[in-house]
């Protein structure tokens, strides 16, 4: 039995999806009130049979604050895939992101101890990631430096991956992916998978970039790691780079809108002083943070080689990815 922690976002969805396809009986976890009918929609995009996948999936309540809770999902559990997090940049998240995804994972964790877990795979973030190596790349290498500004989400997923190496040092088999901007169909307002609706709604995007991958390697990659036994080591998963203006450029065509205007950083340090001044008055200027402008205005390269060399891994490009996903976006705003 496989239990897969946050499956009803946009990549824990996929990775049950894959796990069925490779024959495995997988326990997905959701919380109270999740939107379950969304899932099954979303399904449609990525297999035939939409209604038999989601029938042989085992649904389970899952609360990270209660450990009887976390006892029962891990009931004959050999294995675990935890994708689930609190993804946001806005700072008003900050508490519940650190206790979701550092003292959850920590009690997942915990609870894995005392239970039949054998294998557990956690997926973090690229945002953990700082120092280049020697070609001017982040990439596995990259430890996180604690001097340099984090937002609070990069700050909990770097702190949510010291509770796994350390449960890795006590015997635990584990396994991290650090992917970039996942590119998927279906929740299209939570988290990543609120890229087009974003810029569908707003023209102004940022002059800095990102990496991104498909949700469909993500997960593709998440279970080869696990079958192959391939433990006590991190893997980036990105496809490759782009601009956001790029990206905006490309989804607001085909969406018959006109061309995102590219707010210049002097812009944002404005916007930085205002927050600073009225924030508390007007909330979304709280998102002008020091770190998210660093994060919007920087464009690093970062190396996926060695999850290529590691499993002969062929990604698909960022390019067919939004154009797969874009498609869906369209399609489910019609029907």
């Amino acid at each position: 039995m496989v239990l897969v922690t946050g499956a009803t976002g946009i990549l824990g969805r996929v990775v049950v999806l894959e796990l069925l396809k490779r024959g495995k009986k997988v326990r997905a976890a959701k919380r109270s009130g999740s939107n379950l009918k969304d899932v099954k929609n979303s399904y449609r995009f990525y297999t035939e049979d939409p209604d038999a996948a989601f029938s042989a999936i085992e649904w389970v309540e899952l609360d990270f604050d209660d450990l009887t809770s976390l006892q029962t999902a891990l009931e004959g559990v050999e294995e675990v895939y935890h994708c689930a997090a609190k993804v946001s940049f806005n700072p008003k998240y900050e508490k519940e992101m650190y206790h979701i995804n550092i003292k959850g994972t920590t009690n997942l964790l915990y609870a894995c101890e005392q239970s039949s877990v054998k294998k557990f795979l956690y997926i973090s973030t690229i945002a953990v990631l700082d120092g280049f190596n020697e070609e001017g790349e982040l990439d596995e290498g990259s430890d996180f430096n604690a001097k340099e500004e984090h937002s609070a989400y990069a700050i909990s997923k770097h702190m949510a991956e010291m509770e796994v190496w350390r449960a890795s040092a006590e015997g635990l088999q584990i396994a991290i992916i650090n992917p970039g901007m996942i590119i998927g169909s279906g929740g299209w307002n939570q988290s990543s998978g609120q890229l087009f609706s974003v810029f569908e709604n707003n023209r102004f995007t940022f002059p800095g970039g990102s990496a991104y991958v498909d949700v469909r390697d993500v997960a593709e990659i998440a279970a080869e790691l696990m079958d192959r036994n391939i433990f006590g080591e991190r893997f980036i998963a990105i496809s490759g780079m782009k601009k956001y203006e790029d990206i905006g450029k490309i989804i607001r065509k085909r969406l018959g809108l006109k061309e995102p205007v590219v707010l210049k950083k002097r812009q944002l340090g404005v916007g930085r002083i205002v927050n600073v001044l009225l924030g508390w008055l007007i909330p979304p200027l709280r998102m002008v943070t020091k770190s998210n402008i660093a994060s919007i205005t920087s464009f690093n390269t970062i190396s996926n080689q060695k999850i290529k060399d590691r499993l002969n891994f062929r990604f698909i490009p960022v390019d067919e990815s939004l154009e797969f996903h874009l498609n869906n976006y369209i399609n489910d705003k019609k029907s």
